[in-house]
């Protein structure tokens, strides 16, 4: 046993909308920082680029691409992305749930553990969170980073699906996971995913967002980025509004500041309506308002329940102007339709107990209403003698956060300690014996 009483784990979790990071055995996690960092390019080794890449040399050193060693990029992450710089570009690590760019990841997990949590990794096992579509060699590549860079004593891979299961107790269930970058429906047995269950789909948390954001331009709101104002105040509790104008902001800062923006609009209006959506039924639904940064009141009418009906009926999103379709109408199918096709891939024997525990997770689960709806149209869509139930924590920061929480109560139970993957077997075996050790 590597841990003993003395020494805690560390459980990450890196999702695409905010990274999660803390101690197990708490019950929230205690550093929690947006996963998108800001990009600035520097060509030339300047002086402060040399600085700034000295401590990193040894990992860096390794022969590069050429325009690569050329313009090395300065990365901010947590509180820095809060500032606007000159021609900071905002980049997200992730694509559709799985690591495009390692060097991010790399950048985040430095932060959470040297900036965040102050600890040293050399002396905690780690539990790292995964998604439950994660390849075998993306696995790979984490143990590596986290062996050879970190130095972590041991470590253990756990997919996102079985940690949420165990945050709510359950050993078996149906996870439906929608997060900000993607939404996955998988399905858990004794603790394991069952892989040929699991569906994903590009509907999620930033795509509502994005929906929203095009919405309401379309009705003409004009959303104003907090950077590019200033508010001075003309007599006692009465302010006059000032443009400023920053001509080296970049498209993809603007859009980031834009979207949390809209985001923090669909989080306060939004909610699921109880049948489908019908621009007709809903035209004269009352309006509930909403105050922007800059001090002007918009009123959001239908939007508020067409919005998060995309969810269910993803067709919809056709009908907001300048949301891109989608390539594939297969991937982008609603969520009962998920729900239910994850389960018939599943063996018939547990096909009820699946549909008995439907567990909801992630930061878009929390769309109030989302759980009586989601389970009426499942009901409408299975066979008649099934019982569906779901379950979602009626604490939105436990549905927020019930992967971390699942890590958090693994990485303490006594009888996991003899599951890590440690150090001397990673030097032993090599990279590819995390296969055998986390299934």
């Amino acid at each position: 046993m590597y841990g003993g009483d003395e020494v805690s784990a560390i459980v990450v979790d890196v999702g695409s909308y905010s990274c999660k990071a803390g101690y197990a055995g708490d019950d929230t996690p205690k550093a929690v920082f947006s996963s998108v960092v800001g990009s600035i390019e520097q060509t030339g080794e300047t002086d402060e680029a040399k600085a700034d890449t000295a401590p990193d040399s040894k990992n860096g050193a390794k022969p590069m691409d050429v325009d690569k060693a050329k313009t090395k990029r300065k990365l901010y992450v947590g509180q820095e992305l809060e500032f606007r710089r000159d021609h900071m570009e905002v980049i997200s690590p992730m694509k559709d749930g799985t690591v495009t760019d390692w060097d991010i990841v790399d950048n985040i997990w430095n932060h959470a553990f040297r900036q965040r949590l102050l600890i040293n990794p050399e002396e905690h096992p780690m539990l790292i969170a995964e998604p439950s579509t994660n390849t075998g060699q993306q696995r790979e590549k984490a143990a590596e980073l986290m062996f050879e860079k970190y130095k972590v004593p041991a470590l253990f891979l756990a997919k996102n699906a079985v940690l949420t299961s165990f945050a709510s107790g359950r050993a078996t269930s149906l996870v439906v996971d929608s997060g900000g970058g993607s939404t996955v429906v998988a399905a858990v047995h004794d603790g394991y995913v069952l892989q040929k269950s699991v569906a994903t789909s590009p509907i999620s948390g930033e795509f509502l967002t994005d929906c929203m954001m095009k919405s309401l331009e379309s009705k003409g709101v004009v959303i104003r980025p907090r950077y590019s104002f200033k508010k001075k105040e003309v007599s006692p509790g009465e302010y006059k509004v000032m443009d400023l104008d920053f001509p080296n902001t970049t498209e993809s800062y603007r859009l980031y500041c834009m979207r949390a923006i809209a985001s923090d609009i669909k989080e306060s209006v939004c909610r699921v309506p109880d049948t489908a959506f019908d621009e007709v039924a809903y035209a004269n639904v009352p309006t509930t308002s909403y105050e922007l940064p800059d001090g002007q009141t918009i009123e959001v009418g239908a939007d508020r329940f067409k919005i998060p009906d995309i969810l269910f009926n993803p067709s919809l999103s056709q009908t907001i102007p300048g949301v891109d379709g989608f390539a594939d109408s297969m991937s982008a199918r609603g969520l009962p339709r998920m729900v239910i096709d994850s389960v018939n891939r599943c063996d018939v024997d547990i096909r009820k107990e699946l549909l008995g525990s439907i567990l909801l997770s992630g930061g878009s689960s929390s769309i109030l209403q989302l759980k009586e709806r989601l389970e009426k149209e499942v009901l409408e869509e299975s066979p008649g003698n099934a019982r569906v139930k779901v379950l979602a924590s009626g604490n939105s920061v436990e549905r927020r956060f019930s992967v971390w929480i699942g890590g958090s109560i693994l990485a303490s139970l006594g009888s996991f300690q003899q599951m890590w993957f440690s150090k001397a077997e990673y030097e032993e075996h090599g990279v590819s014996y995390i296969q055998r050790k986390c299934p």
